[in-house]
């Protein structure tokens, strides 16, 4: 064999008696056979074969096995980032002339594909009020496909009451889907609770450092993995086998990290809920709080994620003081292991039921960096909303 051809030969590299304590990444977008009759037969592999590397390698395997496992599941299809598992899910279910129910608290930009995509393709979007289930059950008609649920909601944290939205959904022939990124399924498992479908945005809690995009959508009834997994492969979905072993890694350590990020959030929400400056503090795990009953009910922990409302003589200057903070980034997402805020508008993401409270939350996420670290940066920020220092923004 000449030399330039032995370049792009593989070498012959014996693999027994090597086992790695480590996920391999085994990347490819070729698949090679070992004849003309393997290939022609290659789609009779099954699901889980290995026919292009679009639709999966070891790799990739692993962790859709892993996510399977902790999700109670049967089959788990992988997406780019939390919100194509979301809508990527709609896409493979939904129809025109069909509709969907989505709670009015749902992630922001899923309203916003509901809104112009699903509309476009004749797909009807109703959102509904989260916590009134009488008001859910008058919506539920023939031409219902879909019942998505997001607990708790984003931002405002309601906790909806899963069993009793799959049981009116059965009822009326309807599937169900959650969204159950702020839990992961350490906290709460939507499939054990009779959901159809739960999606994890695994960008947070499963990765955990703030550096790859990647959602999952996992189901208890083969037939429907099989679909969505087929409907994921037609519309050309797929994930870098490189950033399935960065969230496998992240899943090894993701235990601890919810375990500490929940806990110095429990005494962060303490600090600030007894603090003047702050009117109300939004957290499913605080006693007497808006869901906290169901919370109990269903869930075995919570993460450390939560929102905060200041006192209205002091709201306008949140975002000088903001920039006062010097452990704290602000920056959206969470689950890492750097904390992070968020200031977000509700009012105008409400349609099912006007928002009341303070237009602006303040999404904290907390990391795992000390407590007592958090709580002083805290401290700073709020220290700062009444420091003359800080100029009150002026009005056009």
């Amino acid at each position: 064999m000449r030399d330039d051809t032995q370049c792009v030969t593989r070498a012959p590299v014996e693999l027994e008696g090597y086992d790695s304590l480590t996920i391999p990444v085994h990347r490819a977008s070729t698949i090679r056979y070992p004849n003309a009759e393997s290939f022609a037969a290659r789609f009779e592999r099954g699901a889980d074969g290995y026919v292009y590397g679009l639709y999966g390698t070891p790799t990739h395997r692993h962790l859709e096995y892993k996510i399977t496992e902790l999700e109670h599941g049967v089959r788990t299809v992988l997406a780019p980032s939390g919100q194509a598992a979301v809508t990527m899910a709609m896409l493979a279910l939904l129809r025109g002339g069909e509709r969907v129910l989505i709670p009015d608290t749902v992630y922001g930009p899923v309203r916003d594909f509901a809104v112009n995509e699903l509309a476009a393709l004749g797909v009807e979007a109703t959102f509904y009020d989260p916590i009134d289930l009488d008001a859910l059950a008058s919506l539920i008609d023939r031409r219902t496909r879909l019942v998505w649920i997001e607990s708790p909601g984003s931002v405002t944290m309601e906790v909806q009451d899963v069993p009793a939205i799959v049981a009116l959904a059965k009822a009326a022939g309807a599937m169900t889907g959650c969204d159950n990124t702020w839990a992961s399924p350490l906290n709460f498992r939507p499939l054990d609770h009779g959901v159809d479908l739960v999606v994890e945005a695994l960008s947070k809690h499963f990765c955990g450092h703030s550096d790859v995009l990647m959602g999952s959508v996992t189901v208890r009834d083969d037939d429907l993995g099989y679909r969505l997994k087929a409907a994921f492969g037609r519309l050309g979905i797929g994930v870098s086998p490189d950033d399935c072993a960065l969230v496998s890694r992240g899943i090894e350590t993701m235990a601890v990290r919810l375990d500490r990020s929940s806990r110095s959030a429990t005494s962060i929400v303490g600090f600030l809920g007894s603090h003047p400056l702050v009117e109300s503090v939004l957290y499913p795990a605080l006693p007497g709080s808006a869901g906290h009953a169901i919370w109990k009910r269903d869930f075995s922990g919570a993460s450390g994620v939560f929102s905060f409302s200041l006192r209205r003589e002091v709201s306008a200057l949140a975002f000088p003081a903001l920039d006062s903070l010097k452990l704290i980034s602000i920056g959206a997402s969470w689950g890492g292991t750097k904390s992070l805020i968020a200031p977000t508008s509700v009012r105008s993401s409400r349609t099912a039921r006007p928002w009341t409270g303070a237009d602006y939350l303040m999404r904290l996420s907390v990391g795992i960096e000390n407590a007592d670290d958090i709580r002083e940066d805290i401290e700073r920020f709020l220290a700062a909303l009444t420091s003359e220092a800080v100029p009150v923004p002026q009005t056009a």
